[in-house]
């Protein structure tokens, strides 16, 4: 260890010894943004590292390729290309419809689902009610974060799919999502926990058949986006599931899978994704983690265009944008205690929450610049069951019965983000 004073050094040694002493059984992974500051296991990171090969340099990103796909995903500071892949999906759509350019294609509902860990019962639940109460239409976009990736495949393919979404987000509990890591994981592993159960339950939901069913409404004109935060470059990566899903490749169901996995890599708590990519004939690996680490939810990046294919294509259409935001607008009030760990916890959940509200502003500035309604969907103070622990099979399924009321009764939705008061004129 370099940079420690013999003192520091030995009070160092000390802690670890007396850390192993205390691993004699899997200690209880704290809650999954505890770990956010944990200064001992800091201080002695630098000590430990597991192999991987070498990182994408940053001057031959945009050549790193997966799966030889030139539009798997997409870096959002790289706007031309996003707005390529719209244009071509107009293409797609219009082709399916047999309306030419100049015409008037049907309405676009948009949807984006956030982050939000198991709180993502509450959009399930939103969507299968919905479908019960019959006027949920089909989108042309669904992109999603953590949580709201593993939502997204199920509201893209439609009510068909209700009864596997419902499934997931009521039938799941910890032991589907993580295994428990020895306490010494902080020091010697990647993360405090296995995600090789989510893997799994992962695979068992997202088969072959669903990514049949994505690949052909791809070709349809339609787009599912996953978002991951590419950690050596510290971007954002938005995955195109469909052209993936349509490619053909035999590695495209895997891929897929492990993008899932990936999109809800809680840092630290849960272990990164390795994707192995390709430069002129020359491996590399990225690593990706949750797609929370940059946003909460996206519906496009602000630095795209959301009518300029259609302009270039003469296409006119109304654009409805819905919004699911798996979480509440105020963090749940607490009594904090006075204890180091305790503090960092309730400072990084109001962190997040506060910067998924900023997220919900960007989203609405978009849709006001494509001249599109915003509709917003949030657990709501009247929820009140308690957070005991995470993946908590009673809360979920409390929080999913819910969303199911709220949305077959027709969800009254917000038209701004919380808080906002448009400026007098």
């Amino acid at each position: 260890m370099t940079g420690l004073s013999q003192e520091q050094t030995r009070i160092v040694s000390r802690a670890r010894i007396d850390k192993f002493h205390q691993a004699q059984k899997p200690t209880r992974l704290p809650s999954i943004y505890r770990i956010a500051i944990l200064p001992i296991f800091l201080l002695l990171s630098s000590c430990f590292a597991l192999d991987r090969q070498s990182a994408v340099p940053s001057a031959k990103m945009q050549d790193a390729k997966i799966l030889g796909l030139s539009n798997a995903r997409f870096y959002v500071d790289r706007p031309d290309e996003i707005s390529a892949e719209q244009e071509r999906s107009l293409v797609r759509e219009g082709r399916s419809l047999n309306i030419g350019r100049s015409g008037a294609l049907p309405t676009a509902y948009l949807l984006s689902l956030s982050g939000g860990g198991d709180n993502g019962a509450f959009g399930a639940g939103l969507l299968v009610g919905w479908t019960a109460r019959g006027d949920r239409p089909s989108f042309k976009l669904v992109t999603g974060v953590s949580t709201g990736a593993l939502i997204a495949p199920f509201a893209f393919l439609g009510s068909e799919y209700d009864a596997p979404l419902r499934d997931v987000y009521t039938n799941i509990d910890k032991s589907k999502v993580f295994e428990e890591r020895f306490v010494t994981a902080a020091l010697t592993d990647d993360a405090l926990a296995d995600t090789s159960p989510l893997f799994r339950t992962v695979s068992h939901y997202f088969d072959a058949n669903i990514m049949a069913r994505i690949a052909a409404e791809y070709d349809k004109g339609r787009l599912l986006l996953i978002q991951t935060t590419d950690l050596d470059s510290g971007r954002p990566v938005l995955w195109n599931i469909g052209a993936i899903a349509q490619s053909g490749h035999p590695g495209a169901l895997n891929l897929i899978r492990h993008i899932l996995l990936a999109s809800s890599a809680v840092p630290a708590a849960f272990p990164p994704v390795m994707f192995d990519v390709d430069i002129g004939g020359e491996p590399h690996q990225e690593m990706h983690v949750d797609g929370g680490a940059v946003s909460q939810a996206f519906l496009l990046p602000p630095s795209v265009n959301v009518r300029r294919a259609e302009n270039d294509l003469s296409y006119r259409r109304n654009l409805v944008a819905y919004i699911v935001h798996n979480s509440r607008l105020v963090p749940e009030w607490s009594d904090v205690e006075r204890q180091t760990l305790s503090i960092a916890k309730k400072a990084v959940i109001t962190m997040i929450n506060y910067n998924g509200i900023g997220d919900l502003y960007l989203i609405y500035q978009t849709t006001r610049k494509a001249n599109a309604s915003f509709n917003l969907a949030y657990i709501d103070t009247d929820f009140t069951t308690e957070h005991v622990a995470d993946f908590d099979q009673g809360y979920m399924r409390a929080l999913f019965r819910y969303g199911y009321e709220k949305g077959a009764k027709g969800y009254t939705w917000a038209k701004e983000p919380p808080s906002f008061a448009p400026k007098k004129r």
